[in-house]
């Protein structure tokens, strides 16, 4: 029996999404043609706040910006900014939550891996406003009347990072070509954004908080910013919290 090029080609997408999961998409370097796809809720434009930086765990969910939880990392990386020294800021900021944006879509010759999620940032997600307030436009996720997006993704020379452009089409077109049937067996293959991400406790962000404390005070003994909170101090640092900018 010969190779089944459908079944590697399902574990190279698997491999260069984030995570090894499947249900996102990451652009290439390059052009590409996507499609937002619209949501039963009316709303294909979703957020989520993100901390990083945070030892050598992997970005999380903020359980305050995100659910009204207490987070350990929010009032830690506030009460380093009240402190007002340079390092103490810097350190904050990189500790403050980040916004994130995510939304479903196809990818043109791609649809057989169905509805997958695209997360972007806040440059891209107000061309993506402006575009969907234009009256040219109006509804890009219409099933029958919608618009492809061209998606320019690469570093410009000169830059720090990727940046991200889009441009509409000029033509409306139907989401999928085989009919309506297809179309809604499609849609229904939109991943549940609730459970795309790891919800984690207050007390497990405490213990990580506690982690990244404890390995900074053994690599940086003198260090302003962990001089002043000792392990002790992050375990009671939820006690006061302010809003924090994204």
């Amino acid at each position: 029996m010969g190779i089944d090029l459908k079944k590697i080609k399902a574990r190279k997408t698997a491999l260069d999404n984030r995570g090894g999961n499947s249900n996102f998409w990451r652009p290439q370097d390059g052009d590409q043609t996507i499609r937002i796809v619209p949501t039963a809720d009316g709303d294909p434009f979703k957020d989520f706040f993100f901390h990083y930086n945070v030892g050598k765990n992997s970005g999380f969910v903020c359980p305050k910006k995100n659910f009204g939880d207490d987070c350990p990392v929010c009032g830690f990386a506030t009460k380093l900014y009240n402190e007002g020294t340079d390092d103490s800021i810097k350190m904050a900021k990189s500790l403050f939550a980040r916004q994130r944006f995510f939304s479903p879509v196809v990818v043109r010759g791609e649809e057989a891996d169905g509805v997958r999620v695209w997360g972007y940032g806040k440059m891209a997600y107000e061309s993506l406003l402006n575009l969907v307030l234009n009256p040219e436009y109006g509804d890009i996720t219409d099933a029958e009347e919608g618009t492809d997006l061209i998606l320019t993704y690469g570093k410009p020379p000169g830059a720090a990072f990727p940046q991200t452009k889009l441009q509409p089409r000029r033509q409306s077109s139907p989401l999928c070509q085989d009919g309506p049937e297809k179309c809604a067996e499609m849609l229904e293959t939109i991943p549940e954004f609730e459970g795309l991400f790891e919800r984690k406790t207050t007390e497990q962000v405490g213990a990580m908080l506690d982690e990244f404390l404890s390995d900074e005070e053994s690599a940086e003994e003198s260090s302003v910013e962990t001089s002043k909170y000792s392990n002790k101090e992050a375990s009671s640092v939820d006690d006061a919290f302010s809003e924090l900018l994204s």
